[in-house]
């Protein structure tokens, strides 16, 4: 009877491993963040003159964050003064 319990412990935790998937390459980079990359330390004032397709997220330091992985979302992190510290997608 041990012998099954322990089988079936055993075969709940690996089905509840998942491998990481990884995106196509043609979604790899579909939000358009490696062309913002001259964003980083310029205020976040500094988005309002680009041509940027939404979604976009902004995410001061702190803020909830959903963990859903949207590659056409572009996601900038800004720090405690406002100065963009990260561009990415996601």
């Amino acid at each position: 009877m041990r012998l099954v319990v322990v089988f079936m412990v055993a075969a709940m935790a690996l089905a509840t491993c998942k491998t990481a998937e990884t995106p196509p390459p043609d979604q790899a980079e579909s939000c358009g963040a490696e062309a913002l990359q001259h964003l980083v330390g310029q205020p976040q004032t500094a988005l309002e003159d680009e041509t940027i397709s939404p979604p976009t997220r902004i995410l001061p330091p702190g803020a909830m964050r959903t963990m859903d992985h949207r590659p056409g979302r572009l996601n900038v992190d800004i720090d405690s003064t406002g100065t963009i510290q990260r561009l990415w997608c996601g």
